[in-house]
């Protein structure tokens, strides 16, 4: 695993195919759109007010998060930095690499969150305490927390 930080993720522009009468269109392409090949989509709904998701890292998976419908917040964290981006146009995707802590939260009425991952679900792959998350990361806890 290459040491991300925070920096390195960003919102990407999706290809955006536009129709007057017929609505929109967007899409995403392996080895186009993202730097790696989606092997497993799912998508977070129903959430309700004031709920958070996320709330964990991974230590190989990559992932594009799209706020399909709706709005949300996406706050990552490498351990010394946190950065969040908030998501609100199906067109845009949060590319998060691996390594990084994730809190998804603020979702608005029907926001519909949909997640496409480099691997299928691997419960190994997760890191669901922020304590381990620090230590995966090399990162001394402070003991003054």
């Amino acid at each position: 695993m290459a040491d991300y930080s925070v920096y390195d993720c960003s919102i990407i522009e999706l290809d955006k195919h536009h129709s007057e009468r017929k609505g929109n269109l967007s899409v995403v392409e392996n080895g186009i759109t993202l730097p790696f090949d989606v092997k497993r989509v799912y998508y977070v709904y129903d959430v309700p007010g004031g709920e958070s998701r996320g709330s964990h890292a991974h230590k190989t998976l990559s992932q594009l998060i799209v706020a399909a419908s709706g709005s949300f917040s996406v706050t990552l964290d490498d351990g010394k930095v946190r950065r969040t981006f908030f998501l609100n146009r199906p067109y845009q995707g949060l590319l998060v690499h691996p390594g990084l802590w994730r809190d998804l939260e603020d979702f608005s009425s029907g926001a519909v969150c949909m997640v496409l991952a480099s691997e299928v679900y691997q419960e190994e792959d997760y890191i669901r305490e922020y304590d381990d998350f620090l230590k995966f990361r090399g990162i001394e806890k402070n003991s003054n927390e």
